[in-house]
């Protein structure tokens, strides 16, 4: 066949280009790093003291003596430890002029190197935003590469972020290990990930080869690790003497050559599995570069050996950052494939170790993590319209600020891939629940401080500053009462109740909810009143957890960041009606005897139904278990039953593969945790609640896991009915038992379930089958919703924690709710990394039932919802007794602030005073920090931050997942009057307009829809939010925040 004078002369060109592509050397970019987790084995104080302070001190000395030396420094946390209270001013001048000649690079720049799979999205963009704003106000730097080179598996929703953030390319590591084989030996670890059905963003990501972010451990002249000359960190303390263990023998004459061929073939080996002959070759690994002096010193030499040899070797190495790298890949300029919105996720890093169990490791402490972020949401929204509303007002600016700050620490630090994952040894998951906890009860003072100051102190009188007031509750729950305080998060309220109590409770969401909310209180009789003094719907019942105390059910009808007061009037005495005071029910339980597993011969002959407006539930009284639900709108009845099942776990190493606080090994399926149910039922006005206590043997006293149902009724909307409210409780568990709360159903559902990432998008999970593990790794993450179905109907469960689910059979969906393990593997025990978790756990899970498009419209509002319930904050008022027992006075208040509220597919992810001081002009910033002004700057109280997410998928609901078009200066009317808005990066430390993201070439052309809107802010103050789009402003108003 003849080609054409074009065709050879192409043909040539590649050809030739190849051959002398070929012939070059293999550039590697060595990469200096030390991977410091922030908690892990070791807490915060150990580590900093050990090893990571001398990281920063160390690498800032020898990086000043070298021109050619680099370093990357990753997460935040242990460097603003440093820089706030060790660094000296030498120190810091010296840092200043390594970033500023790019040889001190920040990278990824969040508070942690966050987990993945179970973490949440508004905390992940919290941490990051943490890390940015510190980094842009004190070097005017603003990070654009990843470094995820930890997190157990990675999600579709970090690329979104980032490239939100203003990333140009992300680089990960563990992903399924037959993945990554088959992935490197065709050279597709790097490709362009749009991790988004609905967004355009695409971020470049390159997946780390099988030695991940560690250089070669074994050298074969030496004993020693490789090329890790300062040997293993210390604990507690470092040695006076500066001799580590285990440090790589000294690169001489004698050892310059072995050293080099062994860095060179592993350069050479890691350079065949991409397609370009640039390599990244991270020097570093776990907890190094605590003396870079000897660090340095000895690399320093091999890299001229090497240089010197280059064309014998054909390789040649130089220090470089993570930036230098990622530019040599984009001027490559190659044609990249492209990855949807897959994530990877499970991550399995042999064929027996699937790490999944961690999905469900320390269930505590990923609760009161949860309960942390919401209650900081809360106290951000209600300071910043505190501070816009009274900018004089008593509550000190900087004493407010102080505690958020606090707050907003603590939460991002527990994100970190061994925190809330509790991958964490004991002591540091209870630094962790410390720092949480109580960072929460100074932010509960906020609250309260905020919510009655400005109606019980002069403003015109001093600041309060944090004297007279007692931590008051931010949620009183019985949800709520698995943590305490003293020991686990949250304050057990009305402990001493007079017959007189106020309560506010503050709705943190930018909706109108009318919901039911649960105050615990010690008298038997009650009613409730608004602050308009009417008289609303409620119910008083014996609580579920205690003879000594009740359950008041107040329904409460609140606008967007609106609160209201309520007065409780309480006698101990009934009423003369015998089933209501007022508008307040009675409700009275009606018990069912204890059934044993053994006598369930013939069981659906009793069927007890359970009715709201929305569903019929029916109970089996053979059984004392659910048998059926019927969700009315539809008139379709599904048949199911839910019951605890347990796994049992092997604990002995040489008996085969073991369950830790990474890893679900299970021995075989899983069998009933039960013997014997017993059931109460309390039907009500306000909601009907089904009590069951599940025995471990038939014969225990004490019940071993209970489920509370709660089925509400409707009021004003029928929302609330359409939702079954679970609490569980159990524990302490058997050593080796890991607890699962099955649904089994008549869906036909083909073990096929969705679950999120991170609260963000769905993910499609197919039942896979695998030469070895399928039970476990046919597990995944659930952090806010998962879903099964058939061609009729959905049923949707959404958690205010992560757990981890997975459908083993057809119609079947399994929660793991709780863990407890020990076993003898050595590597566990010297870390004290076996979970033997002995609490008990109370989550809390919303389940649905309806039509597919039914549910579509409701549950990704309900995860938001659970997430983020009405703050109630009970004030202790006694008053006098008049001997009356019910008081006919109502009470009167002013009334209710103004409400904000966005349509119903927008959700408010922030609106906060960071207190970042920096010009919005970056040109402008940079010139304050080069003019030598490096002084903390006084905290900037007028800049508001103001995230709006989408919260629905293009084509998901026919309405619904429309663009939106707001007016920001109509809808912020209830805060203030805006007076200017700038559009910026989800951080908030890029204006969008001069955000200028790298491009990548790919085989596939960019989808026409959704075309971004970012950065358009339309005439007057409209801005038009598409699906799944999240958009950032600074929003200044008139009447500003001023410090005081």
């Amino acid at each position: 066949m003849k080609m054409s004078f074009l065709s050879v002369i192409c043909y040539f060109l590649c050809c030739a280009y190849a051959s002398t592509d070929e012939n070059k050397p293999v550039q590697a970019f060595v990469i200096p790093h030390s991977h410091m987790d922030v908690g892990w084995v070791y807490t915060i104080q150990e580590s900093m003291h050990a090893y990571a302070a001398n990281v920063y001190t160390s690498v800032t000395e020898e990086l000043s003596k070298g021109k050619h030396r680099k370093f990357i420094v990753v997460e935040q946390e242990f460097f603003r430890l440093w820089w706030n209270n060790v660094a000296s001013d030498s120190h810091k001048k010296k840092v200043r002029q390594l970033v500023k000649e790019g040889r001190l690079e920040f990278i990824l720049g969040g508070q942690v190197m966050h987990d993945e799979a179970v973490t949440d999205l508004d905390d992940q963009i919290l941490q990051l935003s943490e890390g940015h704003g510190f980094l842009y106000e004190t070097f005017g730097v603003r990070p654009r590469f990843s470094w995820h080179v930890d997190p157990f598996g990675a999600s579709a929703t970090t690329p979104v972020l980032f490239a939100l953030a203003g990333f140009n390319a992300h680089l990960i590591s563990r992903i399924d290990y037959d993945q990554k084989d088959d992935m490197q030996q065709n050279k597709k670890l790097q490709f362009v990930w749009r991790g988004s059905a609905s967004l355009k963003e695409q971020l470049f990501t390159h997946i780390m080869d099988q030695f991940s972010y560690c250089t070669p451990a074994h050298l074969p002249f030496s004993n020693s690790s490789g090329f890790y000359w300062n040997g293993v960190a210390l604990f507690p303390d470092p040695p006076k003497s500066g001799v580590y263990p285990n440090m790589s023998l000294p690169v001489t004459k004698a050892t310059v050559d072995a050293y080099a061929r062994t860095m060179v073939e592993n350069i050479k080996q890691r350079a065949a599995w991409f397609r370009t002959r640039h390599v990244l070759w991270p020097w570093g690994c776990d907890k190094q570069f605590y003396n870079s002096s000897v660090q340095f010193n000895n690399m320093d030499p091999l890299m001229n050996y090497i240089n010197k040899k280059s064309k014998e070797f054909g390789v040649t190495v130089q220090y470089a950052t993570l930036g230098e790298y990622f530019q040599a890949i984009h001027q490559s300029d190659l044609i990249w494939k492209v990855r949807g919105s897959q994530d990877f996720l499970p991550y399995s890093s042999a064929s027996q170790q699937a790490w999944t169990g961690f999905y469900a490791s320390r269930n505590v402490l990923k609760g009161v993590a949860r309960r942390a972020s919401s209650q900081l949401h809360a106290a951000e929204t209600l300071f910043t319209r505190y501070c816009l509303n009274y900018p004089d007002g008593p509550v000190a600016k900087d004493w407010a600020l102080t505690k958020l700050r606090a707050l907003r620490w603590a939460v991002s630090e527990v994100q970190h891939h061994d925190g809330i994952t509790g991958t964490e040894s004991p002591r540091v998951s209870e630094m962790y629940m410390q720092h949480l906890t109580q960072a929460m009860m100074s932010v509960d003072e906020l609250l309260a401080a905020i919510i009655l100051l400005p109606h019980n102190l002069d403003s015109k009188g001093s600041n309060y500053h944090g004297k007279g007031f007692v931590a008051l509750s931010s949620d009183v729950s019985t949800a709520q009462q698995e943590y305490q305080y003293d020991a686990n998060g949250l304050l057990f309220a009305g402990a001493h109740q007079t017959l007189e109590q106020h309560v506010i409770v503050y709705n943190p969401l930018a909706w109108n909810v009318t919901t039911v909310v649960n105050v615990t209180v010690t008298l038997p009789f009650a009613r409730v009143y608004d602050d308009a003094g009417q008289a609303v719907p409620a119910q008083i019942q014996k609580s579920a957890l205690s003879n000594m105390t009740y359950d008041l059910f107040i329904v409460v009808d609140l606008g967007g960041l609106q609160h209201r007061k309520y007065s409780i009037k309480f006698s101990e005495k009934p009423c003369l009606r015998s089933s209501k005071c007022g508008e307040t029910f009675e409700a009275k339980s009606v018990s069912f005897e204890r059934l044993s597993v053994q006598d369930w011969k013939k069981t659906g002959r009793r069927l007890l139904p359970v009715l709201s407006e929305c569903y019929k539930l029916m109970f089996d009284q053979d059984t004392n278990l659910l048998h059926s639900i019927t969700y009315l709108q539809d008139k379709r009845n599904v048949e199911m039953t839910q019951d605890f099942w347990e796994y049992q776990s092997n604990g002995d190493v040489r008996a085969g593969p073991v369950s830790d606080n990474y890893i679900f090994s299970a021995n075989g399926s899983a069998v009933r945790a039960y013997e014997a149910v017993r059931m109460e039922i309390v039907p009500g006005d306000v909601l009907s609640e089904i009590r069951q206590y599940f025995y471990r043997n038939e014969s225990d006293d004490d019940y071993a896991f209970s489920v509370v149902t709660r089925v509400p009724r409707c009021f004003g909307t029928n929302v609330g009915c359409q939702r079954l409210e679970q609490t569980y409780s159990l524990g302490p568990l058997s050593v080796n038992t890991e607890v699962v709360f099955r649904t089994s159903s008549s869906l036909r559902s083909e073990r096929t379930l969705y679950t999120d990432n991170n609260g963000y998008q769905m993910m499609k999970r197919t039942h896979s089958e695998f030469t070895n593990n399928t039970l476990a790794r046919n597990f995944f993450p659930m952090v806010r919703a998962a879903y099964m179905e058939d061609e009729l109907s959905r049923l949707v469960l959404v958690s205010e924690r992560a757990h981890g689910v997975s459908s083993q059979a057809s119609g079947q969906l399994e929660v793991m709710l709780h863990r407890r393990l020990w076993n003898n593997l050595p590597w566990n025990l010297g870390y004290n990394l076996t979970l033997n978790d002995s609490s008990v756990v109370r989550p809390t899970l919303w389940m649905m039932l309806g039509a597919k498009g039914a549910t579509s419209q409701l549950y990704q509002r309900a995860a938001i919802e659970l997430q983020h319930t009405p703050v109630v904050m009970p004030i202790d008022r006694p008053r006098e007794e008049d001997g009356k027992g019910w008081s006919e006075t109502k009470p009167r208040g002013s009334p209710p602030p103004r409400a904000l509220v966005l349509p119903p597919n927008l959700h408010l992810l922030s609106l906060s005073i960071p207190g970042w001081n920096y010009s919005s002009r970056h040109d402008v910033h940079l010139a304050r920090i080069r003019s030598g002004q490096h002084r903390q700057p006084e905290p900037d109280y007028d800049r508001v931050l103001l995230r709006i997410m989408h919260i629905f998928e293009e084509g998901e609901d026919h309405d619904l997942s429309k663009p939106v078009t707001i007016n920001l200066k109509d809808v912020l009317q209830a805060v203030g009057e805006v007076s200017a808005v700038e559009e910026r990066s989800l951080t908030g430390t890029w204006d969008v307009a001069s955000m200028q993201r790298w491009t990548w070439k790919t085989a596939e052309e960019m989808p026409i829809k959704n075309v971004s809107s970012i950065g358009v802010i339309e005439e007057p103050f409209s801005v038009t939010i598409l699906p799944k789009q999240i958009r950032t402003f600074f929003v200044y108003f008139k009447s500003s925040c001023r410090r005081l």
